[in-house]
């Protein structure tokens, strides 16, 4: 029994590997995508056979991977529910989300091939290449930021280092159910992976963007 619970925690180990270096290049994409930093900001890269950005601003690099990275033990563990891309146009209101909602199966014994995981989580770059029509234009003075939403808190006490980059958000939340527009979806045990946007409802109150 010992030795199926190490084999499993292996076989998630590798996964949250794979899925956290995916995150990173699918966030530096987002985030060229939107326009917001000059083009000399980004690199042409090569990722699992595909031409992608990667950051070159040592500030922009270093957010999106320490980020990112931090997430790593608690998603092996299935603790992380969702990763999002917020855009914020004025206060602390969100105008549009690009969320990535996750699922580990914990119990999954199954060998899985990183070729076959590689190639699913891939056809997620090629879409987000393609989805530029179905964002919302905005400004380069917003401003941005990765949050992680948690299925349960973390336990006090561990993993400590990681845990210091990650503070509450002071995001508003929408008053009104968002619009959810389907990027692209994958079902490949032991991960499952949805990619969509968020953009507020028409019905939103107008004023709720003013400071308080």
């Amino acid at each position: 029994m010992e030795r199926k619970s190490k084999h499993n925690q292996s076989l998630q180990g590798e996964a949250a590997r794979i899925l956290v270096e995916f995150l990173e290049v699918a966030i530096t994409s987002i985030v060229f995508l939107k326009g917001i930093y000059p083009p000399g900001a980004f690199e042409r890269r090569r990722y699992m056979n595909l031409v992608v950005h990667k950051a070159r601003h040592p500030q922009l690099s270093y957010y999106i991977c320490s980020a990112v990275s931090g997430l790593l033990p608690y998603i092996e563990k299935g603790l992380v529910e969702r990763v999002a891309v917020i855009f914020f146009e004025r206060a602390n209101v969100s105008v549009e989300k690009f969320v990535f909602k996750l699922a580990l199966n914990q119990s999954c014994d199954s060998k899985v091939e990183n070729t076959d995981l590689e190639f699913a989580l891939r056809s997620f770059l090629t879409k987000l290449a393609a989805s530029e029509s179905l964002t919302k234009a905005i400004s380069r003075d917003c401003r941005w930021e990765i949050t992680a939403y948690f299925r349960d808190l973390p336990e006090a006490g561990s993993n400590k280092d990681s845990a210091l980059i990650w503070i509450p958000t002071d995001t508003k939340p929408w008053l009104q159910p968002p619009l959810i527009t389907p990027i692209k979806s994958m079902n490949s045990e032991p991960l499952s992976v949805q990619l969509y946007l968020e953009h507020p409802s028409s019905l939103e109150p107008m004023n709720q963007a003013s400071d308080s």
